[in-house]
């Protein structure tokens, strides 16, 4: 096992992995950015290193400087947590040709499921179900209106290397290929320096499942059950819940067992989630993400694991110590994320913390690294906190989380609780009758106003 790990991130994921690396008596050294510099990760740290300034892009994105803090501290591996460099193949090259291990996925894996359509060419062989559209890279217009023609309208167009939302367009006839093409190739350029983009038919009223993967080296693959992703807003997810509303047990077993046997196929390592749309009883792939999920504490919460532990095992060279058949599913769970954000404009807003109060109790925990005191910067993504509950059912799970949003006090800036306090109050939502366009039209209505008797 290793002695000490490097944690590549920071904010709530890095306080993640330092407490699962201080469970398993694993050293662990945080890098920080200038602005980072009193961050909770970093004062709990057995060792603390700062790579550079506030911009993520000077610092927590800075390969150099951080495989620079990796060999000045003598670690024998680095986390990369989520965002950042987790999905960066480059990356996790150099950090094997540096003698350190990558905690997660093969160079190889990364970059093939990162480049979307030959993701969805390696899934398709290996069983998994996908989105009728293009083969590959859709070259102008004219070609993406004969496929258009093919398989229907709506369709949308993608960048190959999209994600985020960004570099998509969504078409409902031919009159609109023409501009939705050029704006997808222009978005796709600035997003991610390719104008590669590709076509798929457009589902009208999804649900966004995905499915949790742990392979080890030895061959041996699981999944933990499947998340329900769809409360999103601008393609960025809100709420998660697992397992989904919307599955019933044979849906739910045939997809675990084709994604298990995909990744084996594959050859595939460490975490990994396949990700699907799915609509009228059928799945189609979207994409795999080949890192830790911000929403993994709900599959934890409900098979009783520690992914992440799981990960650095894994990363290791330990086999799993689990088969499918051991792998049970126990209650049901949610997750809120909590953003630094107005809960009606989601304008950002920065800002030290004044009083500060986590909410607590029976199937109820908190992943933030906030307290009294704190400044949230404005450099980087406004996720805070994540508040997960666990219930032993869908009902219990809610009025429990009703329970905690109502303790939780983040003083000094603005929050989204109140936003996530009306969606658990939502007929919609709590019979879970939503699909991945539902919070868009809510938000749009804006919070109901107080009437004057």
């Amino acid at each position: 096992m290793f002695e000490k790990v490097l944690i590549a991130n920071r904010g709530e994921i890095a306080l993640r992995i330092l407490r699962a690396c201080r469970e398993m008596g694993i050293q662990a050294v945080a890098v920080h950015s200038s602005a980072d510099a009193d961050a909770m990760h970093v004062r709990l740290a057995d060792e603390s290193i700062c790579i550079g300034p506030a911009l993520a892009a000077d610092s927590y994105l800075n390969s150099s400087a951080i495989l620079s803090a990796a060999t000045i501290a003598h670690v024998d591996a680095i986390h990369p947590g989520y965002g950042f460099l987790s999905e960066n193949a480059d990356f996790a090259t150099m950090v094997e040709e540096h003698n350190f291990v990558f905690i997660g996925p093969s160079p190889d894996h990364i970059r093939l499921m990162g480049d979307k359509i030959a993701a969805k060419k390696a899934v398709k062989d290996a069983g998994i179900p996908v989105v009728p559209g293009s083969d590959g890279a859709v070259e102008d217009a004219e070609q993406a209106r004969a496929i258009a023609g093919d398989i229907g309208y709506p369709v949308i167009i993608k960048a190959t290397a999209g994600g985020g939302g960004r570099g998509m367009q969504v078409v409902r006839d031919d009159a609109g290929i023409q501009e939705a093409f050029n704006l997808a190739r222009a978005e796709a350029k600035a997003a991610f320096s390719s104008d590669e983009v590709y076509i798929e038919k457009y589902l009208e009223a999804p649900r966004h499942i995905e499915v949790q993967v742990l392979a080890d080296l030895h061959g041996n693959v699981v999944h933990l059950g499947e998340r329900d992703c769809s409360l999103q807003r601008r393609h960025q997810k809100l709420v998660e819940e697992a397992p989904s509303p919307a599955l019933n047990q044979k849906e739910r077993q045939s997809i675990g067992d084709r994604v298990v046997n995909a990744v084996k196929i594959l050859g595939y390592r460490n975490v990994g989630t396949v990700e699907f749309l799915f609509e009228d009883g059928e799945f189609y792939f979207i994409e795999m993400n080949t890192r830790l999920q911000v929403e993994h504490p709900v599959t934890e919460m409900i098979c009783g694991l520690d992914l992440v532990r799981e990960m650095i095992r894994i990363a290791a060279g330990a086999p799993l110590g689990i088969t499918q058949s051991d792998i049970t599913f126990t209650g049901h769970a949610i997750e809120c994320r909590i953003n630094a954000e107005n809960p009606d404009t989601f304008q950002p807003s920065p800002g030290v913390i004044g009083l500060y109060h986590a909410p607590g109790g029976l199937g109820v925990r908190v992943d933030s690294g906030l307290y009294s005191g704190y400044s949230v910067p404005p450099h980087y993504d406004s996720m805070i906190a994540k508040l997960i509950v666990h219930g032993a059912n869908r009902n219990e799970c809610l009025m429990r989380l009703r329970r905690a949003l109502g303790e939780y006090v983040i003083d000094g800036i603005d929050t989204v609780i109140p936003l996530h306090q009306r969606l658990m109050n939502e007929p919609d939502f709590v019979n879970g009758d939503y699909d991945i366009h539902w919070l868009e039209k809510f938000v749009g209505k804006g919070p109901k106003k107080e009437t004057s008797p």
